[in-house]
């Protein structure tokens, strides 16, 4: 990285919260693609289990089969952006995104289909990935290192401001409207003008072509995004500690909906706004840990504030409100609340990893999408798998000692400098937010 990248001048308002400048439609297209794509997450689980997939195991396997394909797809974009470029993947992850919506939409659920939903919406998954991931490469190739964690924050903010926030809320007005199949297909009409405002709003922008060096093939950036497992371990470390941080949220999405809606009592709608403001919450706090984690370490922040206060918030959010029930739905929104904070602790893993391994930055970053999109295949699977067999109760108290397991996995990660590094290794300059646990 060259000392003009590493500066960081004042030039204004959006240098100085951290926002780069040069990719702000990118940020907003991506917070529109991202409500596209979280429009369904309140209910599609159920909403399946009732249009032809018969029951919500069976529709928490054609989210398992979605989730593979998103973990895939993860792993793809930070390989694929090296030498394709960011702007190409996102591109083709619109594409897919959109072409097998319709699919899904017309000859799945319009015909309540298990198997063409298992396809459709299976391969649907690969789009998100590649554009929103895509546009993460372009980020962490591009935004000063010393505001990384901010610049990392503010793609939070946008990714959870629209999966599943405002998402959510948007669903939770259409529906009465409209209906679930209308809300869905108003999803495919925020996607196409999120991607367009993204890919159109930030196409002379630097940073977004390809970034591998002269030579480099597909082949390769794909074997370099992979022998960073045995290069740099630490890094397949931190994949893991990336696969728990959001694990639980998507697997509690298979079965929250129908407890908290009718066991609880609280209603669609309830429940639509409580993961909105749940969500809500975790954004303006993705912003808040981003540019706090660059004050007093990426490290200790993603242990204190992400794994052991997600350990103890996951906990909160199932069974105090299951315990109290409908009448203290105010004690949920706390509960949510806390919940969402937290979460946002793990933000800035997406600097730290990178920085693991100065001389494969792109090798790192694929191995860490391939963990982002791990979770939302290990979620699912954990609440399909475990359900039957020990309950929501039980599958909740498998996500926290997930959460424990992030704690410990948390102190292993450590920059070059940390690790008594080889003179001759690369490595890049210690920056503020590297202070130990």
């Amino acid at each position: 990285m060259t000392d003009a990248a590493t500066r960081v001048p004042d030039r204004g308002l959006l240098d100085r919260i951290g926002l780069p400048k040069p990719l702000v439609l990118g940020y907003v297209g991506v917070l529109l693609f991202m409500i596209g794509d979280g429009v369904e997450s309140g209910f599609i689980a159920p909403y399946m289990a009732d249009h032809g997939a018969g029951t919500d195991v069976k529709a928490g396997y054609v989210i398992t089969v979605y989730g593979i394909a998103v973990m895939l797809a993860s792993w793809f974009s930070g390989a694929l952006s090296q030498v394709w470029g960011p702007r190409k993947v996102m591109w083709v992850g619109l594409g897919i995104w959109a072409v097998f919506d319709a699919l899904y939409l017309v000859f799945a659920l319009g015909t309540e289909n298990f198997p063409l939903m298992l396809l459709f919406y299976g391969i649907r998954g690969f789009g998100y990935p590649l554009f929103a991931f895509g546009f993460l490469v372009w980020i962490t190739g591009s935004a000063p290192k010393a505001r990384l964690g901010t610049a990392v924050g503010w793609f939070y903010f946008a990714f959870t401001g629209g999966l599943p926030t405002l998402g959510s809320l948007w669903s939770s007005f259409t529906i009465p409207q409209i209906g679930e199949m209308g809300t869905l297909w108003t999803a495919l009409g925020l996607i196409l003008i999120g991607g367009a405002i993204a890919l159109v709003g930030a196409k002379k922008r630097g940073g977004g072509e390809r970034l591998a060096e002269p030579g480099i093939t597909t082949g390769q950036s794909l074997y370099n995004s992979v022998s960073i497992v045995w290069t740099h371990p630490r890094v397949l470390v931190g994949c893991l500690v990336r696969v728990i941080n959001t694990a639980p949220e998507f697997g509690m999405l298979v079965y929250l909906p129908r407890i908290f809606s009718d066991d609880v009592g609280f209603g669609t709608d309830k429940w639509l706004q409580l993961l909105a403001i749940i969500y809500g919450t975790n954004i303006f706090f993705n912003l808040i840990f981003g540019a706090l984690s660059d004050k007093i370490g990426w490290r200790t922040t993603i242990a204190g504030f992400g794994a052991l206060g997600c350990a103890i918030s996951v906990t909160v959010l199932y069974f105090v409100p299951t315990w109290l029930g409908p009448d203290y739905y105010w004690v949920a929104v706390l509960a949510g609340m806390l919940y969402g904070a937290t979460l946002a602790g793990f933000v800035p893993i997406s600097a730290l990893i990178p920085n693991m391994a100065p001389e494969n930055k792109g090798g790192a970053m694929a191995l860490l999408n391939l963990g982002a999109g791990g979770a939302t295949f290990v979620g699912p699977a954990i609440a399909s798998l475990f359900l039957p067999l020990v309950g929501a109760g039980g599958v909740t108290i498998v996500f926290l000692a997930l959460y424990l397991v992030a704690l410990v996995l948390t102190l292993f990660l450590k920059m070059p400098e940390e690790q008594g590094a080889a003179k001759d290794e690369p490595a890049a300059p210690r920056p503020q937010a590297t202070t130990a646990v």
